[in-house]
């Protein structure tokens, strides 16, 4: 039997002033009118049915994430009192499934990225499914090959092949430098790590089990009572133990047993305004434009954003990211833009939760 699990209960404060506390990331309409949550579900139709698939997000969301995916079971979808990282939203789903369906096949997808063509994205599904069935011991993930030495990344580094498309993984290498990056992509060795896995339930249960023994334990039990306390203080006390830590860190680097399989696929990783707009399509002057209402005059190479009919004008500027949200408007030189996150944390100074 093969489950899906779809993490989505990331904050994306880099997407402020449109991605908020109560509209995160993932539910944000970017793309086709459809939130990245919707993509990410469509993306598995016809791998696995909706009863087989899951979702895991942050207890506050659980309500959104039902009216956003209505076809799928109540049951499916896990609320965490708080994020402490992949490694245990990833271990929870793994215990409350290994509970349903003890010998399984779980793979692993992000809510927050962008990943065409569709063909090209099941098929590297499928081969990485087969190949658990073929190596039920091997933690599998995926590389995309990269277009540019992208120094935010983590990298994989193709080992020996061991069928079409399916390689060992001879080492995880984490955000390298800028020269680093640039002999990872002239060697043709390297990959992309998509934060996109497979691997049979009870191989990543052994897993976390030897890597990360007391967070394991902590898992196992809450998932043993999971109906009884889900959204309670138990559960939130129970996260409070938990090491925060990523599946990456946690296991994957730790093991010797991991593969990679190659997907032939764009991707975007949505972490920043600059990601969104590579995304889409530019007019003449280079803008990027998810706005119903603006007026661009010798303005080039800019991002402008808004949910609201307000007119926004841009006049002989360049290079902006101005993003309007309510009560909230960015605007920033695209320089600047991974300065987010220290904004973000000056603004809950000043204002508290205000505009979060």
């Amino acid at each position: 039997m093969r489950h899906a699990l779809i993490m989505a209960g990331g904050a994306g404060t880099r997407l402020w002033p449109l991605s908020r506390r109560s509209k995160p990331k993932q539910l944000l309409r970017l793309f086709d009118n459809a939130s990245l949550l919707q993509h990410a579900r469509r993306r598995l139709e016809g791998l696995f049915p909706p009863e087989n698939i899951w979702v895991i997000t942050s207890a506050a969301q659980l309500d959104r994430v039902r009216n956003e995916l209505p076809d799928l079971p109540r049951e499916n979808l896990i609320g965490e009192p708080m994020g402490r990282d992949t490694a245990n939203a990833i271990g929870l789903a793994a215990h409350l499934l290994s509970r349903r369906n003890p010998d399984c096949t779980m793979a692993v997808f992000t809510a927050d990225h962008i990943i065409r063509p569709h063909d090209a994205f099941q098929a590297a599904i499928q081969t990485a499914l087969d190949a658990a069935d073929a190596h039920p011991q091997a933690l599998i993930t995926f590389g995309l090959r990269p277009s540019a030495p992208h120094t935010g990344y983590g990298y994989v580094h193709r080992g020996a092949a061991l069928g079409p498309g399916v390689f060992a993984v001879a080492e995880f290498r984490e955000k390298p430098t800028r020269e680093t990056a640039e002999s990872f992509l002239r060697s043709g060795e390297y990959y992309w790590n998509s934060g996109m896995f497979v691997w049979r339930t009870a191989t990543i249960l052994e897993e976390l089990h030897r890597c990360l023994p007391q967070n394991n334990l902590i898992l196992q039990e809450l998932a043993e009572s999971w109906k009884r306390v889900a959204g309670s203080e138990v559960a939130a006390r129970a996260f409070e133990q938990l090491t925060k830590i990523s599946i990456d860190f946690a296991v994957l680097e730790k093991s010797s047993n991991a593969l990679v399989v190659e997907m032939n696929c764009e991707w975007q990783d949505l972490g920043s305004w600059t990601s969104v707009a590579a995304a889409q399509g530019s007019d003449a002057g280079g803008n990027v434009v998810l706005a119903p209402q603006t007026l661009l005059v010798d303005a080039n190479d800019n991002i402008v954003v808004s949910e609201s009919d307000r007119l926004l004008v841009l006049l002989g500027v360049s290079d902006l990211v101005v993003v309007q949200s309510g009560d909230a408007t960015l605007v920033c030189h695209k320089s600047q833009e991974q300065r987010l996150r220290e904004m973000v944390k000056l603004r809950e100074e000043r204002f508290g939760q205000r505009f979060e």
